[in-house]
């Protein structure tokens, strides 16, 4: 396995972990299954935010004495008042979900507390202008919860929790299918449609996505993957937009290039989902490479970083994905870009060592001027 910094919270997570929602209503016998069967590989991280007790009580279980292992997100908000799925914003409710949480797992702790599902202005409000916040905030001092994040679908809002500090986590949408879908629409209602993305145009992976990723590495606040399949869309060439089935190594590699994120959740049930999720740990470059199906939507990526390294090998040695994401969320605007910064003097080789050789121009499937984000890279970091 492999793993990485959650941003700034000092917990190292595999870089592939658990979307526990589809063991939701199932037998215990299976979830103990699927979750020894993450274990074993070195997953260890878990988003967990179904709110039913037995769902919890087994997870718990299977856990059992293995339960420091497994890092935790555990979302504040997730009810399911009168047996039905919800989210409350009843500071009371909250509480009482969140503290029933840790005893159905037999645990003191959950490493990162979710404010589950801030997707609106009016949600926003509700969260970080009442007594919601604060609460996770308590947890935090009390050592019950170790790390404050958020899930959103909404980049707007998303963007907001992340500039305004507020987080160090955002869970958030990140495929290649979502990417290209304007932030202004419903991606979810999108991709349902069978003629969904035939009715926009796009120019590649929207902007404002784009920024929200760059903003979060800027300000060292990870991000964690939802839908890394786009909800098993992406695997099936009938329901990709792209007119080609994606494999789980594109889907899960195209989520691991993108700035800040720290793990791609995927959702599993069984053992050989499991198995065939960690196959992206042994798969060879050719096998994860997502450029081709990508680049034959009708959208113009032409300029655009699709952060894939098919610009490598660098004579110089320089890894010129990992430093145009240093240099695009450096210039995001953010206070300091303390994230890029470091990012950026943590890599063995920088843009000071480019020789302008323009190997990497010439190789680039997406035409981007390599030698023009060198220079920017000088300018911004020295």
């Amino acid at each position: 396995m492999i793993y990485r910094k959650l941003g700034k919270t000092g917990i190292d997570v595999s870089v592939i972990g658990l979307g526990a929602e589809h063991l939701d209503r199932k037998p215990y016998e299976q979830i103990k299954e699927t979750v020894d069967a993450c274990l074993g590989y070195g997953m260890n991280i878990m988003d967990l935010f179904m709110p039913g007790r037995e769902v919890r009580e087994n997870i718990g279980r299977a856990l059992g004495a293995r339960r420091k292992e497994m890092i935790i997100q555990g979302h504040i908000g997730s009810v399911d008042l009168k047996e039905q799925f919800d989210k409350s914003r009843d500071l009371r409710v909250c509480e009482n979900y969140f503290e029933e949480l840790m005893r159905r797992l037999d645990t003191d702790y959950i490493d990162v507390g979710m404010l589950f599902f801030v997707d609106t202005e009016q949600e926003y409000k509700e969260v970080f202008e009442t007594g919601i916040y604060p609460y996770a905030e308590r947890l935090k001092r009390e050592g019950k919860i170790r790390a404050i994040g958020a899930s959103s679908h909404k980049h707007e809002i998303a963007r907001r929790m992340v500039a305004e500090r507020l987080i160090e986590v955002l869970m958030f949408c990140v495929n290649p299918a979502f990417d290209v879908t304007p932030a202004d629409e419903d991606a979810f209602a999108v991709i349902e449609k069978d003629d969904g993305f035939k009715n926009f145009a796009t120019v590649g992976v929207d902007p404002r996505r784009a920024e929200l990723y760059k903003l979060c590495e800027a300000n060292g606040v990870a991000i964690t993957v939802m839908k890394t399949y786009g909800a098993g869309k992406l695997l099936s060439a009938e329901s990709s937009p792209f007119g080609a089935a994606l494999t789980p190594q594109q889907c899960i590699h195209y989520a691991l290039t993108r700035p800040a994120v720290a793990s791609a959740l995927v959702g599993l049930q069984r053992r050989e989902e499991v198995e065939r999720a960690v196959r992206y740990l042994s798969a060879t470059d050719s096998e994860k490479d997502f450029t081709g199906i990508v680049k034959s939507f009708k959208g113009d990526f032409a300029g655009q970083c699709m952060y894939c390294n098919h610009c490598l090998p660098c004579p110089a040695g320089i890894d010129v994905a990992a430093l145009t994401r240093c240099v695009e969320s450096g210039a995001t605007g953010a206070a300091g870009a303390t994230g890029a910064a470091e990012a950026y003097s943590s890599l063995l080789h920088d843009a000071s060592e480019c020789t302008g050789c323009g190997s990497c121009e010439a190789k680039c499937p997406f035409g981007v001027r390599v030698t023009d984000v060198m220079a920017a890279a000088r300018k911004l970091f020295g």
